[in-house]
């Protein structure tokens, strides 16, 4: 194994912690809206959204975590290699690659539990014109 093997995650992780940089952006500004339509018809929506954005959170803290630990790793697997040790080398690149790994998993559960809380939202909608329908018929 040489120097570019490593080399070449690099622009890979980079990209991948923006993305989770950007989820974690989506999810704060998902909160701040949330505050803004606490009225009391909205509480049982807004209790089961808290509930999975608090979730959410610790998932999308945990792929960043990984994801920077898998970086870190790969910047050492890579002065190692530098270094001349291959041996250390190619286990910390394979330690890289296990957080990645992980990381990805973390997001892909994450990922999951953003399409729950879209369907809890397109649940109340359908509720609210269901309710308004019924409304306008009487």
């Amino acid at each position: 194994m040489d120097l570019t093997t490593p080399a070449l995650l690099f622009p890979a992780i980079s990209l991948l912690l923006l993305a989770y940089t950007n989820r974690f952006l989506v999810l704060a500004q998902l909160i701040r809206q949330l505050k803004q339509m606490d009225t009391e018809e909205d509480h049982a929506l807004i209790a089961r959204q808290i509930s999975m954005l608090r979730k959410r959170i610790v998932l999308t803290k945990r792929m960043q975590a990984f994801g920077v630990l898998s970086f870190l790793m790969c910047t050492v697997s890579m002065f190692l290699l530098f270094l001349g040790s291959e041996l250390p080398g190619a286990v910390a690149f394979g330690i890289s690659l296990v957080l990645l790994s992980l990381s990805l998993l973390y997001s892909f559960y994450e990922i999951q539990l953003s399409t729950n809380a879209i369907n809890v939202e397109l649940a109340n909608f359908e509720a609210r014109k269901e309710a308004s329908a019924q409304t306008e018929r009487q």
